[in-house]
């Protein structure tokens, strides 16, 4: 391993809680999911932390897309307070234009793994190993639903990992007590602040009537942003109304256009989108300027 990278891999560990985050997923057991009992797979989202190795949360899904990420990192930061920072691999569920927001609105540092070196988020793909231990257990319960596979798994949670001594840890304490003993402090935000940070966030240019096109629906912006991309914040679960972001302008919110049977009177277009009255004729100007210009390259000419 020296060799091929030509650094040495050295262990690391945060001196307090909530210094660093870790997540990864991971592939769980076949369950019959939807109306037809249709047996498909789910997926665990775990999200670890660094310094005492207690899971902030853990759960299985029905599906494995940005969506899960989501989730399970608001309910973390509900139960436990804000992290300093998050370090996660390079899925495509964790490099989002979302979870970038987020971590920006929330204060929190932003960290991607090296590719190609697994060692960088190493106690969470370790926790991994270990839930390999519940999911041969849970195999012999055979769980019917999600529900009961995800209740399974926090009391298997509890009452082997969480409160069982590990050996990373100084004494050999349990993820639980170094988590609850550490005198840091954890960092709480408001739940509208918390609520405004997990909203969603798309790009859309503002066409030539002054709206946007947003998820096979229109939104009146205005005409003065003819032309310009506009931040689209919105809310997965409501989407009558939504905010737009736009730089030099204090956030705003914007409503679905209801086209009614009669059309309404035109609005008036901005000043810079007006057209300039004209105080002199251009054609005449250049006329003017190019016969003075072959003037004076043929006045120095010789007549025969």
């Amino acid at each position: 391993m020296y060799a091929d990278s030509g650094v040495a891999a050295r262990r690391f560990q945060q001196r307090h809680r909530n210094r660093l985050w870790h997540s990864d997923l991971k592939y769980g057991p076949y369950l019959p999911i939807g109306l037809n009992g249709a047996m498909k797979q789910v997926f665990l989202v775990t999200f670890i932390d660094d310094a005492t190795r207690f899971v902030l949360h853990g759960e299985f899904y029905p599906v494995m897309d940005k969506t899960i990420i989501e989730d399970g990192f608001r309910k973390a930061i509900q139960k436990y307070g804000v992290p300093e920072a998050v370090c996660f691999d390079n899925g495509k569920q964790y490099r989002t234009k979302w979870m970038t927001r987020t971590c920006s609105k929330l204060s929190i540092r932003l960290l991607f793994a090296k590719p190609y070196s697994p060692e960088s988020t190493g106690k969470v793909e370790r926790f991994n190993r270990v839930v390999d231990a519940f999911l041969s257990e849970a195999a012999l319960e055979k769980p019917k639903t999600l529900d009961r596979l995800n209740e399974l798994f926090q009391v298997w949670l509890s009452e082997c990992y969480q409160n069982r001594p590990h050996s990373a840890l100084e004494n050999k304490q349990s993820p639980e007590t170094a988590f609850r003993s550490d005198k840091k402090a954890l960092r709480f935000v408001e739940s509208e602040i918390l609520a405004a940070a997990f909203l969603h966030c798309e790009s859309r240019k503002v066409d030539k009537s002054g709206c946007i096109s947003f998820m096979d629906r229109k939104y009146e912006v205005g005409l003065p942003f003819i032309g310009c991309s506009v931040d689209v914040v919105y809310d997965p679960a409501d989407m009558t109304e939504l905010t737009i972001e736009f730089e030099g302008h204090e956030p705003w919110k914007v409503k679905e256009l209801v086209i009614g049977e009669r059309a309404g009177k035109r609005p008036s277009l901005p000043d810079h989108l007006q057209p300039l009255p004209a105080d002199s004729s251009r054609l005449l100007t250049a006329a003017e300027e190019r016969s003075h210009q072959r003037y004076t390259e043929q006045a120095p000419a010789v007549t025969y």
